[in-house]
C-alpha cells in the first residue's frame, strides 16, 4: 500500500514540477514566469518528498522531509518575490497584455551606475 501512495504521490509531483518549467517556458514575463514557477515547483518538490518518505517509512526521513517542506514554502515565495522585484526594478519590460503596472509611480526603475 505504501508503495502505492509513494507512487501517487511522486507522480502528481513530477507533474506539478514539469508544470513549473513549462511556465518559465511558455508566460510572456519575469513575474508571471516567477509565479508559476515558485507556487509549482514548491508543490511539486513537497510532494515528491511526501513520497520519499512515505516510501521509506523512517520517522527520521519523514521529519527531515517535513523540515525541507518548511523550509521551502517560507523561502520560496520570499525569494520569487525579491527577483521578480529585482528584474522590474533593474528595468526588465513586462509582457505588452499587463494591462496595470501598480509599481510604476511606487518604484522607479534604479539608474544604471556606468
Amino acid at each position: 500500500m505504501s508503495t502505492l501512495v509513494s507512487l501517487v504521490l511522486a507522480a502528481a509531483g513530477a507533474l506539478l514540477m514539469m508544470v513549473a518549467g513549462l511556465g518559465l517556458v511558455r508566460m510572456p514575463d519575469l513575474p508571471t514566469r516567477m509565479h508559476a514557477s515558485s507556487k509549482a515547483g514548491t508543490l511539486g518538490a513537497a510532494l515528491t518528498l511526501a513520497a520519499a518518505a512515505v516510501r521509506l517509512g523512517d520517522g527520521g526521513v519523514a521529519v527531515r522531509s517535513a523540515l525541507v517542506v518548511l523550509f521551502l514554502v517560507l523561502t520560496a515565495p520570499v525569494a520569487s518575490h525579491l527577483i521578480a522585484r529585482a528584474g522590474y526594478r533593474s528595468g526588465v519590460r513586462l509582457s505588452d497584455d499587463t494591462m496595470i503596472d501598480e509599481l510604476r509611480d511606487a518604484a522607479p526603475p534604479a539608474e544604471s551606475a556606468d
